[in-house]
């Protein structure tokens, strides 16, 4: 099945519950998402994270400590896979999404551009649900593509609500922590045209299926927060 297309169904079972639960890991002006400082359950996921579809027998999921923090790290040996956490806020309180995030291997001509060749190292997502969730479901995308310019817009090639946006590209900058911060309030107007309605979660995915290739990608330190954040 197409990531994106599975994507789209664990929305509308995962996340209907989010429309009404309540914003989790509110400090002052920020709501955590994750430090990844926890550990492993006894089925390999971070704790308050739920896989989404399984992944290979050679694919991983880990949780580390480097000298600047601690980190999840996703690897994807020609599979696609994920991690939700379940969040309910509005967006505009706190539009500004960042977090760190580190590739060593991207997937060989990858592409999001081309629904053949749509596999990507990092990806992660804020979710929208929006009645009836199976078919309305709004997601914004974060993307460290292959070969999609840096700056690239788009609509998933198999999901029309899904929309995103290339943050890195390429291997230039393979091996090092990269911050980034996002108003996703604007961003989502921008892509949508329209308002957005409550958030309902957040999803970390990575994909290598279609190239039949790997990629990994490091995650930390993911929170919004409710002023923009200081250079």
């Amino acid at each position: 099945m197409d990531h994106r297309k599975w994507i789209g169904i664990v929305l509308a079972f995962g996340l209907l519950w989010a429309i009404s639960a309540p914003a989790q890991g509110q400090e002052g002006g920020v709501l955590w998402v994750d430090r990844f400082a926890g550990s492993l359950n006894a089925e390999g996921i971070p704790e308050g994270w739920t896989l989404e579809k399984n992944k290979g027998p050679q694919s991983k999921i880990a949780l580390g400590k480097e000298n600047d923090g601690f980190f999840l790290y996703l690897r994807s040996v020609q599979d696609n896979f994920g991690l939700r956490k379940e969040l309910s806020f509005e967006i505009k309180k706190f539009p500004f999404l960042q977090w760190r995030w580190k590739v060593k291997e991207l997937p060989k001509g990858g592409d999001v551009r081309k629904r053949e060749t749509d596999d990507q190292a990092g990806q992660l997502y804020i979710l929208f649900p929006r009645f009836p969730a199976m078919v309305n479901t709004r997601s914004v995308g974060y993307l460290w593509d292959s070969t999609a310019p840096v700056g690239t817009r788009g609509t998933s090639t198999a999901y029309s609500k899904m929309k995103y946006v290339v943050l890195q590209s390429g291997p230039e900058k393979l091996g090092q922590w990269i911050h980034e911060s996002r108003n996703v309030y604007e961003d989502y107007k921008n892509l949508f045209q329209e308002e957005p309605p409550t958030v309902g979660g957040v999803l970390i995915f990575i994909n290598s299926q279609h190239t039949q290739s790997s990629a990994d990608c490091f995650y930390g330190d993911i929170f919004f927060s409710a002023t923009m954040p200081k250079k």
